[in-house]
């Protein structure tokens, strides 16, 4: 049930089998629906949530009612490592899909942290790396143009998702709504539809019902200067 977490974390450090039998029991789990909310802004978690199955999101809403998604949860995610710390949530997660997640007790991350240094190292990766895509989300936003936004996180969730075991070498599940895509790029649904036809009319992607498929992955890469150094799953040589 773990094994996302254990192959993401595993391209971050060298895990011994004891840590890995240790993350393989780490909490109790529970099913949440699509389009249901895991956490909600303010709320104060006793618990670490983790992804295991589906996609989440973490967003936050305006005033407005506009939401904006700051970042895609996959299995082996964590959605909020950071309340063992700093406690209020400033930020929701809810479900995108039918998701299995793990409620990791804050007593449990902290005896791994303070007794397990391997694993500690791992989470601290894991934390980095999120930030490190949270950066990439920025220049993405920032100097892409939609087609090429869209085409990078096409390409970030088959690299992302193949770290974790999830999808084939060429394409991968796909829940992620139009509306869901306007909301993670900051643009409106009907520039979403006209990018995505225009990145099948070009054979750079086929999403066809809950799936996206990738015809020519290293074209793709090209067409939206994709590298994937800033998911560090590369262990560093020491």
């Amino acid at each position: 049930m773990f094994s996302p977490l254990i192959r993401k974390l595993g391209h971050g450090v060298d895990l011994t089998e004891a840590d890995r039998d240790r993350l393989a029991c780490l909490g109790r789990t529970r099913q949440i629906g699509a389009r249901q909310e895991i956490i909600a802004q303010g709320d104060r978690p006793e618990d670490v949530h983790l992804v295991l199955s589906g996609f989440a999101c973490r967003y936050k809403v305006l005033r407005d009612g506009k939401r904006q998604i700051m970042a895609l949860l996959v299995p082996g995610d964590f959605c909020d490592l950071h309340v063992a710390i700093l406690g209020a949530m400033d930020h929701g997660i809810t479900a995108l899909s039918p998701c299995t997640v793990a409620e990791l007790p804050r007593a449990t991350i902290l005896n791994l942290t303070e007794n397990h240094l391997r694993i500690t190292r791992a989470l601290w990766w894991a934390t980095l790396v999120d930030e490190a895509i949270l950066r990439e989300w920025l220049v993405n936003m920032g100097q892409r143009e939609a087609h090429q936004q869209l085409a990078h996180l096409f390409c970030e969730l088959l690299v992302r998702l193949k770290a974790a075991g999830i999808g084939d070498a060429d394409g991968y599940p796909f829940p992620l709504t139009q509306v869901d895509l306007a909301e993670v790029l900051g643009i409106t649904s009907v520039h979403v539809n006209r990018t995505l036809q225009s990145l099948r009319d070009e054979n750079l992607i086929v999403l066809r019902g809950r799936r996206l498929n990738i015809p020519d992955v290293e074209r793709l890469k090209a067409y939206c200067d994709f590298d994937p150094a800033y998911l560090h799953l590369v262990k560093r040589v020491e």
